[in-house]
């Protein structure tokens, strides 16, 4: 469904060259719901928008959906949906005929872009409010309406540009109900952004995480979290003397990866930490180290991040500080 190699973009800015895309190589199959993750300025708004055509890249090449998005827009538009950060619908239009309008544009009968609108109001909790007009609409429901703008053609592919940012978790999860639908009925391949780390873990198959321009890691969320965060054994002595012997015997456990220490607080960073777990207290009972209190936490794709920069993806988007691409990825 998409293929690139060596998609760049830069800008200039205050006179220096900016790369806001390096060299972008990706294999994207048909049906897949893959998820772009980084923080604020590290490329993937720009790769967006070079997939989808509205900016065009300064080399490489790239094919969406069977067409050339530099000599063949028109065919990768008839293909493909996107949702961008912007609101799609005139605010001074109404929201049936922003819908229908849509449709028809795509090629739809009037009476089945009227049913589809129908259909994607009533799903998307916008029912009664197609006589209004856009600019009546409250924030979360003209983030709805952007979506439903995006799906009325029933799009091969779609591109969604972080689609629920600003709403609240029941309108999140409205719009993340009706998107996977369309994925699992008609076979669409979905590629979105996001801040929210949970979207990307719950929803998507494959994640890609950019920094600088770059793809500094691209895996399924299990394996990147398996292999490159790992889990958190968290555990304490009875007998705070017994703290630093502990963390001694948990460095000598096979696939530890790291073991810190802060008060009676040991800390033993592995994979497969529910085998590791049980491994680790019959060591530490066999000492003779009692173990007052002991929790597993299974990791984020934050700690993936973190792993990879140094920064968690939170702080990094908070902040809009670039981060360091790791250099081994």
């Amino acid at each position: 469904m998409i293929h690139t190699r060596g998609l760049t973009r830069s800008f200039r800015a205050k006179g220096e060259t900016v790369e806001a895309v390096r060299g972008l190589d990706l294999d994207i199959e048909a049906g897949s719901v893959v998820a772009f993750l980084g923080p604020n300025g590290a490329g993937k708004t720009t790769s967006l928008r070079m997939l989808t055509t509205l900016l065009p890249p300064t080399a490489g090449t790239a094919t969406v959906a069977g067409h050339d998005v530099v000599t063949d827009p028109a065919g990768v538009r008839r293909r493909i949906g996107y949702l961008g950060q912007g609101n799609s619908a005139g605010t001074g239009f109404r929201v049936m005929d922003e819908l229908v309008t849509q449709g028809r544009a795509y090629g739809l009968g009037r009476t089945e872009a009227h049913a589809r609108a129908e259909r994607l109001l009533d799903a998307l909790e916008l029912e009664g409010l197609s006589r209004r007009t856009v600019g009546t609409l409250s924030g979360g429901q003209r983030r709805r309406l952007d979506i439903a703008m995006a799906l009325v053609h029933e799009p091969d592919l779609l591109f969604l540009d972080e689609p629920s940012t600003g709403l609240d978790p029941h309108s999140r999860a409205n719009i993340w109900e009706h998107v996977l639908r369309l994925h699992k009925d008609l076979g669409t391949t979905i590629v979105f952004t996001t801040h929210y780390l949970e979207e990307a873990d719950l929803w998507a198959g494959r994640v890609l995480v950019i920094d600088h321009g770059r793809v500094i890691a691209d895996d399924s969320p299990e394996r990147l979290k398996a292999e490159l965060a790992g889990d958190l054994i968290t555990f304490t002595t009875s007998d705070p003397a017994d703290t630093g012997p502990a963390a001694t015997r948990a460095r000598t456990l096979r696939a530890v990866r790291e073991v810190t220490v802060e008060d009676r607080e040991v800390r033993v960073r592995t994979s497969d930490g529910d085998v590791r777990l049980p491994e680790l207290l019959r060591d530490l009972d066999a000492a003779g180290i009692r173990v007052h209190s002991t929790r597993l936490t299974r990791p984020t794709l934050d700690d993936v991040f973190l792993t990879l920069t140094g920064r968690t993806l939170r702080e990094s988007a908070d902040a809009g500080i670039p981060t360091t691409p790791h250099q081994g990825a």
